[in-house]
């Protein structure tokens, strides 16, 4: 039986459709359920999706795991980081030296826009009484305008960090717009026991603030240590009724 085709459809100026169908996503799925992280990123990188694809990467406490295994084989994929202003200096830090230590070749640091900045929260504390719309403007917004180029995103969310994302597939569409763009989730069913191997395996430098009790890190003001016992992303937005930034949405965690 012949392979169904998972690539988006030819466009042309006329051609509005998505890039990637349900149907599309759900056969692209299939075909690499079965082979490991690396092997399945191997193929989209190498043969499916190549040059477009990018990695949105936090640079948080399990980011190393990843970063490392897509600078293995391909240093010049572009990795996106949401650059927010409001990022523990100790993120900052971490994400340039391991950028330096892994060769990547092209880490596009996405910055919000001045005039959103000027306009909705000019004292920069929007996220004390909306975070959702301090998301929105340092997260949502520019992540939406660096991915206009890309057909496919690869994500680092896991399955065991919170109840949201205990289902997700390798390969889903993207539900944050309606360009049918992809979005690749290798590490879905790692655990925190397989992390901890393939950091130890491959020597990778741990998050500084891991050790303080940050389990998941976000930005400075909206994220806390977390108490033995607690969900690993119970010290995101802590006291607020938001529990994903909204770069992924649906139910799918983010």
């Amino acid at each position: 039986m012949a392979e169904a085709d998972p690539r988006p459809h030819a466009r042309d100026v006329i051609d509005s459709g998505p890039r990637f169908t349900a149907v599309q996503a759900a056969a692209l799925d299939a075909q690499l359920t079965g082979l490991s992280a690396a092997d399945a990123l191997a193929r989209l990188i190498g043969e499916r999706l190549a040059g477009r694809i990018a990695l949105v990467s936090s640079f948080g406490a399990e980011a190393a795991v990843l970063l490392h295994m897509v600078a293995s084989i391909d240093a010049s994929v572009p990795v996106l980081f949401l650059d927010t202003g409001k990022h523990f200096p100790e993120t900052l830090a971490y994400r340039d030296a391991l950028a330096e230590q892994l060769g990547l070749t092209d880490l596009r640091n996405l910055t919000p826009d001045p005039a959103d900045l000027a306009a909705r929260d000019a004292a920069g504390e929007r996220w004390s009484y909306d975070p959702d719309g301090c998301c929105d403007l340092r997260k949502v917004r520019p992540l939406a305008r660096a991915l206009a180029g890309f057909d496919a995103t690869i994500s680092g969310r896991k399955g065991f960090q919170a109840g949201t994302r205990a289902a997700l597939p390798l390969v889903e569409i993207d539900t944050t717009d309606a360009a049918g763009r992809l979005k690749i989730n290798p590490l879905r069913d790692w655990g925190k026991a397989d992390l901890d191997a393939y950091f130890e395996a491959h020597d990778l430098p741990r998050h500084p603030l891991e050790a303080q009790g940050y389990p998941s890190i976000g930005c400075a003001p909206c994220t806390s240590p977390v108490a033995p016992g607690e969900d690993p992303r119970a010290g995101r937005w802590r006291g607020f009724a938001k529990v994903e930034c909204g770069i992924h949405v649906g139910g799918d965690g983010g």
